[in-house]
């Protein structure tokens, strides 16, 4: 009972954010502009305008150092060869399993507050003191999904943003792009 009742919010949601993009788009191409919005407690530069404060998840996509788990192997005092260490056969395994999760993949996986203003995208992980900035400038590929967005940057990792707002941001990005 409880998962159809979240799924239908999710939908519900869903839907309300696919309207919003589609008016917004209309809005747009009929001359329109983009309605500033007040949001507290983010530091913007002189004359940056906020349009957008939503909440969503967000997510890097990167690469770390493989750290290999310590060898579960043992010495032997073999009576030709001497004295040798024998490996532990799981140690190949574990050696790919940390290969693997060193691979370049989506991590950090956390809510944030997303703010879009007329330099760029501004993200707060939830717990994080520190706004991180995604200027529009640096923007080199914007990728959209039914409800995520990835932005490429040529500067960082890039950045994947889910929620409700997504296709609204979409609509709002690609215009700030087009006007900048």
């Amino acid at each position: 009972m409880w998962r159809r009742r979240q799924h239908r919010t999710v939908e519900t949601a869903r839907a309300e954010g696919e309207q919003a993009a589609s008016a917004l788009a209309v809005h747009l191409q009929s001359g329109g502009q983009l309605v500033p919005v007040e949001a507290a407690d983010v530091p913007l530069a002189d004359g940056e305008t906020v349009f957008a404060d939503v909440w969503c998840s967000a997510a890097r996509f990167y690469g770390t150092d493989v750290v290999y788990p310590r060898s579960a192997g043992y010495w032997e005092n073999h009576p030709t060869f001497g004295r040798q260490w024998v490996p532990n056969p799981h140690d190949a395994r574990r050696r790919r399993e940390a290969e693997a999760a060193a691979e370049p993949q989506w991590r950090d996986h956390t809510p944030a507050r997303l703010v879009l203003t007329s330099t760029g995208v501004r993200l707060k992980p939830t717990g994080s003191p520190t706004w991180m900035p995604f200027d529009h400038c640096l923007l080199t590929d914007l990728t959209a999904g039914p409800s995520e967005l990835v932005l490429s940057y040529s500067v960082c990792a890039p950045l994947l943003v889910s929620g409700p707002a997504v296709p609204w941001l979409v609509v709002a990005i690609e215009h700030l792009r087009q006007t900048n």
